[in-house]
């Protein structure tokens, strides 16, 4: 007889293995249904309140952190220019002014200058409180007048009494001297309170140095920066002032912290939020069954 073309049947075996085969190739969705399902679950339950919350804490600090990041490299620039700036020759201060008029006004902080005036023994600023080591006292500021000029100079700093009625003795510098300093803007700080400079004695004690306030104490013009008397000099008193006085590895370390807080800050809200989820889903659950 004629060989048939229909084709064999498969045994129950080989039904079976085609099976088993098959269970092996075919995707099991169940485990990326769960996840799905679950997230889904957590966007359903977020408060907006929370998140609104969790969004401005964390940007807030990012910000800080990013903001410490940017005063550690002013920080460096400004170290790299007052290395730079003392090889220089120190310039008078009518060439300052000039270069101030002609660049940025922040272009001459920290510049060397050499000034030559008359030491106004009237007017004496000692600003409080300020540390050497552990000793707290007080910086001694003076009025210098150059003829068109008058700047305030930093004389160095003086230890202060227990008793804060007692003031230091302080010697004025007077007449016509030639001295060595760097100029230094003010870096204005937090005031608690306003100075107010009623029934002055001089010296005059202060809490922060505000040059536009005693232009108008003094009646006279003051300069916009203070100048720092060169540590080399004989003149005035103990000279421990630094440029600055937090370094750039501090910024960067405050900044690490600033950041690990965002992270911190922002996986605890997660985690509150996906246990909140499920709490409320099995709370749930449990009361659809009773």
């Amino acid at each position: 007889m004629p060989s048939s073309n229909i084709p064999n049947e498969p045994t129950s075996h080989e039904q079976t293995v085609q099976t088993q085969s098959h269970e092996l190739k075919s995707p099991k969705p169940e485990s990326s249904k769960l996840v799905s399902s679950k997230f889904r679950l957590i966007l359903s339950n977020i408060n907006p309140v929370w998140l609104i919350l969790t969004i401005l804490v964390f940007s807030a600090l990012i910000m800080l952190g990013f903001w410490q990041n940017d005063r550690a490299l002013e920080k460096e620039h400004r170290l790299e220019r007052i290395s730079e700036l003392k090889q220089q020759k120190a310039i008078t201060l009518s060439q300052v002014l000039t270069l101030a008029e002609v660049h940025q006004s922040d272009y001459i902080n920290d510049f060397p200058v050499i000034i030559s005036g008359s030491f106004n023994s009237k007017f004496v600023f000692l600003l409080d409180n300020q540390t050497n080591g552990r000793s707290l006292g007080y910086r001694v500021l003076q009025v210098v007048q150059t003829g068109e000029h008058a700047v305030l100079v930093n004389l160095g700093w003086v230890t202060g009494s227990i008793n804060r009625q007692e003031l230091p003795e302080i010697t004025p510098l007077s007449g016509k001297l030639e001295f060595l300093g760097n100029i230094r803007f003010v870096e204005t700080g937090i005031m608690l309170m306003e100075q107010k400079f009623d029934n002055n004695q001089w010296p005059l004690r202060i809490q922060q140095i505000e040059l536009e306030k005693f232009s108008q104490l003094i009646d006279l013009k003051l300069l916009p920066f203070v100048v720092y008397l060169d540590k080399k000099e004989a003149l005035g008193y103990e000279k421990n002032w630094r440029p600055i006085v937090m370094p750039p590895e501090k910024h960067r370390a405050y900044a690490f912290q600033w950041f690990s807080l965002a992270i911190a800050w922002l996986t605890l809200m997660i985690w509150a939020s996906i246990r909140f989820s499920e709490n409320k889903h099995d709370n749930t659950n449990s009361s659809d069954s009773n």
